[in-house]
């Protein structure tokens, strides 16, 4: 779904074809201007009328910019960013523009499609041009933040479209999420709910059909209050379930044909990087470096960065995985426990060994469901309130002592602790295995809870947010 209310005018045209040396093909909206009102940026359908496949989403018209990025690419600076950035990064940043572009692709279409990312490439960079017009329009891309950097420039000296509210979905392994936000980036609507679409994933690699039906029938939930709130842009995620699920697919069919696009099934580090943008987007800025460890139902993913994100590794194990692969007893026997937790630090010893600056962090930040549970637990919440949560402090000794409550306890007697929703109480001690192996491993004395999670990403990016 899009907004198309930024249509050009008459005279728009005529400076769009001035500025090209062309008329414009296919239809296009303008979504960024200068100062001035001169169109900088268009934003293309990714089909012209006659069905050609249009690979550029986002078409650099701005007449000053262009001087200013070919000055910069005569310099050498197409090489220099690919050697500057990590290759990985880059390549993320192709994989959301191609998403961004393919969600607009009618679902009917049989013909050929557009390919690539950014400028029609996946590997490396191609066009600063392409890069910077995709930032300016509010891009999440490492290379346009690059560019305008070395140009000095900033998207406040710009004028965006105005935008309609924006929707972003989390469909993850055992919860499925919505976050309705304004223009601004302010909360209209979040839910959250467990849909468990991965139970079982773990076993046998498929999403069984009850999972999918449940989880089906949130996002129709979901669907009816985008329209509600006439949503102008709607991104939707899916994570290490449909990353494992050989019958994805399916599911994924039955989403699209209830919500009006595809779910993109995204890869653990991008995942890691729209959950370090969103658990640091209501935290004050932090002078050192700062861990982000998100611990979902199927994976977890933990992130390291000072001014910036710098790495984002996604692990397999999460509380629905670990629940469902180590502990088969209730309560889980103190064995199973051990295992489990040891399953976990041996991928922490792979973290330590490729990125050593973890055991260095000045600041760790946890997000999602059960970091967030935990905390509603230690602190004896009888209802959820995310102002209490949000920037509460919990020390491994706190983290050990819910723990040793939680594990010790059967199923019937768990779920009557406060804090602890009903739905969560079967998988919760999974989740205290991960974040304790985590904590112990990593030598963490203290963790920061912030409400705020890959949803604030996925909407902070599309607004183009710093």
């Amino acid at each position: 779904m899009s907004n198309s209310s930024n249509a050009p005018s008459a005279e728009d045209i005529a400076r769009i074809t001035e500025l090209l040396g062309r008329v414009p093909q296919g239809k296009c909206e303008v979504v960024v201007r200068a100062l001035d009102g001169d169109p900088v940026v268009l934003r293309n359908q990714p089909l012209l009328p006659d069905g050609t496949p249009m690979p550029t989403l986002y078409w650099l018209c701005g007449a000053r910019e262009n001087v200013l990025i070919g000055r910069l690419e005569a310099t050498g600076a197409v090489n220099q960013v690919e050697a500057e950035l990590d290759a990985a990064l880059i390549a993320a940043a192709h994989d959301r523009y191609a998403a961004e572009r393919d969600a607009l692709i009618p679902a009917d279409h049989t013909g050929p499609r557009p390919f690539g990312g950014v400028a029609g490439t996946r590997i490396g960079v191609k066009c600063l041009h392409a890069h910077f017009g995709w930032w300016l329009a509010g891009g999440n891309d490492p290379v346009g933040d690059w560019v305008a950097e070395k140009l000095g420039v900033s998207r406040s000296s710009y004028i965006r479209a105005t935008a309609k509210p924006v929707a972003a979905i989390d469909i993850g392994t055992n919860s499925t999420n919505l976050l309705i936000a304004d223009a601004q980036g302010n909360d209209i609507a979040r839910e959250v709910h467990v849909t468990g679409l991965g139970r079982g994933v773990v076993h046998d690699n498929m999403l069984n059909e009850e999972a999918i039906a449940r989880t089906v029938s949130r996002l129709q939930h979901y669907a009816d209050l985008i329209a509600q709130h006439e949503v102008g842009t709607v991104r939707v995620t899916a994570t290490e379930a449909c990353r494992r699920a050989t019958n994805a697919a399916v599911f994924l069919d039955q989403a699209e044909a209830v919500l009006g696009t595809r779910p993109h099934i995204i890869a653990g580090t991008e995942e890691g990087r729209l959950a370090y943008s969103g658990a640091l987007s209501h935290l004050p800025a932090h002078d050192g470096i700062t861990l982000v460890i998100d611990i979902g139902g199927g994976s977890t993913e933990i992130m390291i960065g000072e001014k910036t994100l710098q790495h984002a590794v996604s692990f397999p194990v999460g509380t629905v995985v670990l629940t469902e692969s180590h502990l088969a007893h209730d309560p889980p026997r103190p064995e199973e426990l051990t295992n489990a937790i040891g399953f976990v630090t041996d991928f922490m010893d792979d973290l330590i060994r490729d990125h050593p600056e973890v055991l260095n962090a000045t600041r760790v930040v946890g997000v999602a469901g059960s970091i967030v549970t935990i905390a509603a637990v230690e602190i004896g919440l009888q209802e959820f309130d995310a102002t209490a949560l949000h920037g509460a402090r919990m020390t491994r000794e706190n983290v050990e002592e819910v723990f040793r409550t939680l594990a010790t306890e059967t199923l019937a007697d768990r779920k009557f602790n406060p804090g602890l929703p009903a739905d969560r109480a079967d998988v919760i001690v999974g989740g205290c295995c991960v974040l304790v192996g985590v904590m112990r491993k990593l030598r963490i004395p203290e963790i920061m809870v912030s409400v705020n999670n890959l949803l604030d990403g996925l909407v902070r990016d599309e607004l183009g947010l710093a």
